[in-house]
């Protein structure tokens, strides 16, 4: 990568933090991003990119920056909705809407793409190729933001695509990466049992819906310890249980939601079909009914192979051996997949870890905070892919899929 990119995307720092900062206090919802999109809208028609098109798969903009010389076409992406959580930092950009707030770093990936959108337009003479800017709604909320965007055409004449999460349980100064599956398929589930209410002196003639849904909990905790193979990740989780109106009442009715988290197509498919048997036999065993609402999530994170040993050595080059460092897999999701499942590239973690600015609580917790210092590292990350793709003598291959249908 030519050090003036470096150099630009430095200078643009203290915009990129003033960005993130003002997005910071005004964050907005899923499928509520209104003013987020036209901040966004306004930013890169003010950098000169002319070629945008707006309401993509919602609130989504598609910007592409149009090299001097033909070539291959790179999509960055970034998402920028918030979430549902009230504020409990102390930093002076702190949110101005209560119960919402950017506890996942969106915001940060939002300003990272718009200095990186401010360096590529000035430096477009020098690119061989085009390069998409993905700025993607919703990403939080299923089904998500990228879908909607792949269905409305984002990706048509894309040849790559690349995306990066600022990671606050990863170190700053670390890119976290994974070839192959690097995040989990997460699915919803709402399982619903009918009994027969009743006095609580008399069980007898009742059917115990509780009873009945604490045994479907134990019975599916059976599925990933004795139906998947245990080389294969699967979780499945009952997060929540609701029933009973009174310590002397029987209920007729129980509800448990939850999520499954695989990798595997195969072993996400045997958890649906398992997860439905065990809640129709238990059920019919203590003569309750149950009914299983399953709802497909976002699918697994996919890094291609290839492109996946092409980001390594590129981070070796641009930050030292090292830098880069192949983590575990992750079973949280991310829509970003949906776009791997149509184009090659590459999804990796950017270090915002650091305890001495407050950086060390999770993503969406209410105290959630990054080193700002990220952006600048996951710019220039961005920056040396699109340098290694479109301005290298010879670009690397890419892997082949099938067409994007619309």
């Amino acid at each position: 990568m030519d050090t003036s990119w470096s150099d630009d995307l430095e200078k643009s720092y203290d915009s990129m933090v003033a960005w993130r900062r003002f997005l910071h206090q005004h964050p907005e919802l899923s499928y509520h991003e209104t003013e987020t999109s036209a901040f966004i809208l306004e930013k890169l028609k003010s950098f000169g990119i002319t070629d945008i098109k707006t309401h993509i798969g919602g609130y989504g903009i598609v910007a592409r920056i149009h090299g001097a010389k033909p070539g291959l076409t790179v999509a960055l992406r970034a998402d920028f909705d918030a979430l549902p959580i009230n504020e409990e930092t102390d930093v002076p950009y702190k949110s101005k809407v209560p119960n919402v707030m950017h506890a996942c770093g969106h915001d940060g990936h939002t300003s990272t793409l718009l200095g990186v959108a401010r360096v590529l337009q000035n430096h477009r003479h020098e690119l061989a190729g085009d390069v998409v800017l993905l700025h993607q709604p919703a990403e939080e909320y299923p089904p998500g933001g990228a879908q909607a965007m792949i269905k409305d055409g984002c990706l048509e004449n894309v040849d790559l695509v690349f995306g990066t999460h600022l990671w606050s349980t990863v170190p700053f100064g670390t890119i976290g990466y994974r070839k192959g599956y690097f995040m989990a398929a997460a699915d919803y589930i709402k399982i619903s049992i009918q009994g027969k209410g009743g006095h609580g002196s008399a069980p007898h003639l009742s059917v115990d819906s509780v009873a009945v849904a604490s045994q479907v909990v134990s019975q599916l905790q059976m599925i990933v310890s004795r139906e998947v193979d245990p080389q294969k990740a699967a979780v499945v989780t009952i997060g929540k249980f609701n029933a009973g109106v009174a310590a002397n009442v029987i209920a007729d009715t129980a509800t448990l939601e939850g999520t499954v988290r695989t990798f595997d197509p195969a072993v996400r498919e045997k958890i649906k079909k398992e997860l439905a048997m065990i809640v129709e036999n238990v059920c019919a065993a203590y003569h309750a009914q149950g009914y299983v609402d399953y709802q497909d999530g976002y699918p697994a994170v996919y890094n291609h192979e290839k492109e996946t040993d092409v980001f390594k050595s590129v981070m070796d080059d641009t930050f030292g051996e090292g830098t880069a460092v192949e983590i575990a897999p992750q079973m949280g999701g991310e829509d970003f997949s949906s776009f791997l499942l149509k184009k090659p590239g590459v999804f990796w973690f950017s270090g915002a870890g650091n305890p001495e600015v407050g950086a060390s609580y999770p993503h969406h917790h209410p105290k959630f905070n990054f080193d700002e210092r990220v952006m600048l590292v996951a710019g220039k990350a961005f920056l040396a892919m699109v340098s290694e793709y479109l301005c290298s003598k010879e670009a690397p291959q890419v892997t082949e899929m099938a067409p994007v249908s619309k």
